[in-house]
């Protein structure tokens, strides 16, 4: 897999080369301090990923990206989260903000090798939640932005309820909303945006907020009366991070 990376900094650029050697399957044919620069190898090579940082002198990397004809799959790697929802309007692969720790650099790049081996992969992106949590993974993730209908919606972590499983659809719902919220989201998707030790996984259609558990009533979870069933492949996991 073929890649350019793209930064006015070139302490990040050296960051991400040092990243993708270690990767192995994964070669950089182009650094460029200046995005201007870069597109005569895009052009003229088959460049398979662009790694874009955005708050750049020369042009903005959602604009450079914008404006590009034959357009790559790409990465924003930036210092602000405030793009977030431009990133994600544009079909960004993943959104990662620095400093990059090195395995969300590597969720990232396994992202766009799997996505380049489906004929489908724009309508995939675009139907993704590709928000981390900034900082150096230690730190706990605030909202996620996940797309339903026409727009992107930020919701609170800690006002999520439950998500439910809907065919191929979630339906996360969320405290003091009267409609839940539907995105078209796996289950795994969803999990590897949430805190694992907030948000478990309780039956195949379900995953709650433990913050949110008012009683538990043999195999069912009560929240705001609610009752939601515990699964038999679920019970020993579940009752074990609980302490019970």
């Amino acid at each position: 897999m073929k890649c350019i990376l793209i930064d006015d900094e070139p302490l990040a650029i050296e960051i991400l080369v040092d990243y993708c050697k270690k990767i192995g399957f994964i070669e950089v044919v182009g650094k460029f301090t200046n995005p201007l620069e870069a597109i005569p190898t895009i052009n003229e090579q088959k460049v398979d990923v662009i790694f874009c940082d955005i708050e750049m002198p020369q042009i903005n990397g959602l604009d450079f990206i914008s404006a590009l004809d034959n357009r790559p799959l790409f990465v924003f790697t930036t210092a602000y989260s405030q793009y977030a929802v431009e990133g994600f309007e544009l079909n960004a692969v993943d959104y990662l903000v620095k400093p990059i720790p090195y395995q969300r650099f590597i969720k990232a790049v396994l992202r766009a090798k799997e996505l380049l081996t489906r004929k489908d992969a724009p309508a995939i992106i675009s139907s993704a939640n590709v928000f981390p949590s900034r900082g150096d993974g230690n730190e706990s993730q605030k909202f996620i932005f996940v797309k339903s209908e026409h727009e992107s919606v930020k919701i609170n972590l800690d006002d999520i309820q439950y998500v439910q499983g809907l065919k191929d659809y979630l339906k996360i719902h969320v405290v003091g909303c009267n409609k839940a919220i539907l995105t078209l989201l796996s289950f795994k998707d969803i999990l590897e945006k949430l805190p694992p030790n907030q948000f478990i996984r309780v039956h195949k259609s379900f995953v709650v907020n433990v913050n949110f558990i008012k009683t538990i009533q043999r195999n069912r979870i009560v929240i705001d009366d609610i009752r939601i069933p515990i699964g038999e492949s679920h019970k020993t996991q579940f009752f074990s991070l609980l302490g019970l």
